[in-house]
């Protein structure tokens, strides 16, 4: 497989694995709920594409890093905003 070919599998793979959180962070935006998101997963989620995204980088992987910075842009905000609608239901509960 020429180099070309390999790096055009790394972008497609990428972008599944990428868009596949568009859906979730659309229903939690559009909710205002995550409170069936478990946060442990996000947090290790998260930690573990940011540490992917630093592989990427140190390995000059263009596919790795494209994919893991959207990756933690859209898991990310996710996380946010798990973090952020989970304590405005604990607070409108009071």
């Amino acid at each position: 497989m020429s180099p070309a070919a390999i790096e055009t599998l790394g972008l497609i793979a990428g972008a599944c694995t990428t868009i596949a959180f568009l859906p979730q962070v659309w229903q939690v935006w559009k909710t205002r709920s995550a409170r069936d998101i478990s946060l442990g997963m996000y947090l290790l989620f998260v930690s573990g594409v940011a540490m992917w995204l630093g592989y990427g980088l140190l390995a000059n992987a263009m596919p790795v890093v494209v994919a893991n910075t959207l990756t933690l842009i859209l898991a990310g905000a996710v996380l946010v905003m798990k973090l952020v609608f989970d304590r405005k239901a604990l607070h409108d509960a009071d």
